[in-house]
């Protein structure tokens, strides 16, 4: 049969997976700290006898865009946005060391500080402990201090600092729940120039209008490499069809 229908498939399997990647983003439109999954696409000549007349579709590991989201001003405390190119270092349930842009922390009921999403937030010697206090206040450098509850405001205190580090995109892994990791397991090291903003809170930078318009062209995309499946299939059926009536 001609290699156009194994063109066909491939180019169809193609925008299937881009699609998948699209309506990922689609789905992450409000999601704080959500960075947009760029599908990368590359062509490649059929091997084979005869002239290299047929041309695949492959995809590329997928990137990730580093535009940053637009921030919003909410006044909470525990609430940060990263400046810049920084990330922070959280722990995820399995105990390894991952990195988000989300900045909407909380405290959970082991006193432990933590994403919305329950990544426990990393300092310098591991998961942060809040003790109990009246008054948080969270650095542009990270450090994290409170003011326990019943004292002065001069019994500020420092009780930890944000583990903060700076990371090459293009080594990143997506993991699917927000988070990035690096391969093979490594961990970066705390970058002191990374800086924060507390009260703010750093939204996905997902453009809606963007991401719904590469969804319709993806569409568009299957279907074309589907007609020419269908194109290929009618035309093999016609060149056996003329071959049984010359046999």
């Amino acid at each position: 049969m001609d290699r156009m229908i194994y063109v066909a498939m491939t180019g169809a399997r193609q925008a299937m997976q881009s699609q998948a990647g699209a309506s990922h983003n689609v789905a992450n439109i409000s999601t704080v700290g959500f960075r947009a999954v760029q599908e990368q696409l590359a062509s490649a000549p059929v091997a084979g006898q005869g002239l290299q007349t047929r041309v695949n579709a492959v995809a590329l590991p997928a990137g990730l865009n580093t535009r940053a989201g637009t921030v919003q001003q909410t006044g909470r405390d525990l609430d940060i946005a990263i400046r810049g190119d920084g990330w922070l270092a959280v722990q995820d349930q399995a105990g390894r060391e991952v990195y988000t842009r989300a900045g909407d922390l909380r405290i959970n009921a082991s006193g432990l500080l933590e994403t919305a999403a329950g990544q426990l937030v990393l300092g310098g010697g591991g998961p942060i402990a809040i003790p109990p206090y009246q008054s948080l206040y969270i650095g542009a450098e990270g450090q994290v201090s409170v003011i326990g509850a019943g004292q002065q405001a001069q019994a500020l205190a420092e009780v930890g600092r944000l583990k903060l580090v700076t990371l090459d995109p293009g080594r990143l892994q997506a993991r699917g729940d927000g988070t990035y990791a690096l391969p093979d397991g490594e961990t970066a090291d705390a970058d002191a120039s990374v800086r924060v903003t507390s009260g703010q809170l750093e939204m996905s930078n997902v453009n809606a209008t963007e991401a719904l318009v590469q969804m319709i062209e993806l569409n568009r995309h299957y279907e074309m490499q589907v007609r020419a499946m269908n194109a290929a299939e009618q035309a093999d059926t016609t060149a056996a069809r003329l071959l049984r009536i010359n046999g």
